[in-house]
Parts: C-alpha cells; structure tokens; sequence
C-alpha cells in the first residue's frame, strides 16, 4: 500500500506564491512516478505537472513557465513551488504516484487565488 499526503495549500493574492508538498509513504520506489492534478468545481481534472524518478519534468499548458515541481527521493517528497498565481489556478490540488500497475492519491489540498 501507498499513502499521499499533501499539505501547504491555502488562500493567496493573485500574483503570490505557495508551494505544495506531497509525502508518500508506503511500498514506494525512488523511480516510480509522480505528479499533480487539480480539479476546480464545474471542470475537468487537469494535469499540472508530473516528474520521473530520474526528475524529468512535464508541465501542463497552463502552468509552463509559472509552476516548478521537484522531488526529494531521500525523503520520499514531492513539492510543487506555485508562482505569479492566478485567479484560475483555483482548485483541490492532488497528488498521485505510478507504481507501474496503479495510480495512487492523496486527499487533496485546496489553494484559491482571491483578493
């Protein structure tokens, strides 16, 4: 078994910054994949961001040039650092790991973008 737990969401101004954190726990691998998903009510989940374990990173279009995710295989963590937030960056956050046969998530955490 695999446990997901995010933290560090929050309210921001629109312009700021947050970073998330995802720790795992578990059966896990320094190689498995990870990565962030957001959901915002009335639309579909969308891909933020996934790293290998080898930490090649994907962005999703919307967050290019704007978000950074990275991870600490020594302390089995996964961050997203969130810059110049928008009000449409509004979402639950949520993080998965690819173990090569399933997706695991963690609970989400919520970040709005409000002044």
């Amino acid at each position: 078994q695999v446990q997901l737990v995010e933290s560090g969401g929050g309210l921001v101004q629109p312009g700021g910054s947050l970073r998330l954190s995802c720790a795992a726990s578990g059966n896990i691998f320094s190689d498995n994949n990870m990565g962030w998903f957001r959901q915002a009510p009335g639309k579909e989940r969308e891909l933020v961001a996934r790293i290998t374990g080898g930490g090649v990173a994907n962005y999703g279009d919307s967050v290019k040039d704007r978000f950074t995710i990275s991870r600490d295989n020594a302390k089995n963590t996964m961050y997203l650092q969130m810059s110049s937030l928008k009000p449409e960056d509004t979402a639950v956050y949520l993080c998965y790991l690819y173990t090569g046969l399933r997706h695991y998530w963690g609970q989400g955490t919520q970040v709005t973008v409000s002044s």
